[in-house]
């Protein structure tokens, strides 16, 4: 199985707050399918609202 790999050709990559809190997803994604950086709007617990999370590299 490849590094970071949970389906054929999925990675994990993480999403972060623009908040500037730290507080992060992880997510699966295909690049082949989607090779655009994802931005989703999600809860961040830490400002008690819903921010904008951007991809990131998971740092290993």
């Amino acid at each position: 199985m490849a590094k970071g790999a949970t389906k054929a050709g999925a990675i994990l990559v993480k999403l972060v707050s623009t908040a500037a809190t730290g507080y992060f997803y992880v997510k699966r994604k295909n690049p082949k399918r989607m090779p655009r950086k994802l931005e989703f709007i999600k809860y961040d617990p830490r400002v008690m609202r819903h921010v904008l999370f951007t991809e990131t590299k998971i740092n290993k």
